[in-house]
């Protein structure tokens, strides 16, 4: 099945649309074509990331899960000091 392609109209600050001209000349291509190409990299780069995001969420919950269970386990009565320098960490570097 053929998918047919959308028009649509974009307005470019002169110096963008001098860029874009400049970009496709070197690529011996249209402003159009150099667009598709840097919108599909561009989708294609949000979804990389966002998995990528996942994959260290993950990654962070299981480490502070391992962390805390072999602390609760083989050292509870350090818990609460590495739970007050966590927290002063994270009023330091993250402002929470």
């Amino acid at each position: 099945m053929i998918k047919s392609a959308l028009q649509r109209s974009m307005r470019f600050d002169p110096d963008q649309y001098n860029h874009l001209k400049k970009m496709a000349a070197a690529r011996k291509c249209t402003p159009s074509d150099v667009l598709r190409e840097i919108i599909k990299q561009h989708l294609e780069g949000v979804e990389a990331l966002s998995k990528s995001h996942l994959r260290i969420a993950r990654l962070a919950e299981y480490t502070q899960a391992a962390v805390d269970t072999l602390i609760r386990e083989d050292h509870p009565d350090h818990r609460q000091i590495v739970m007050d320098e966590v927290n002063r960490r994270m009023e330091r570097y993250h402002g929470a």
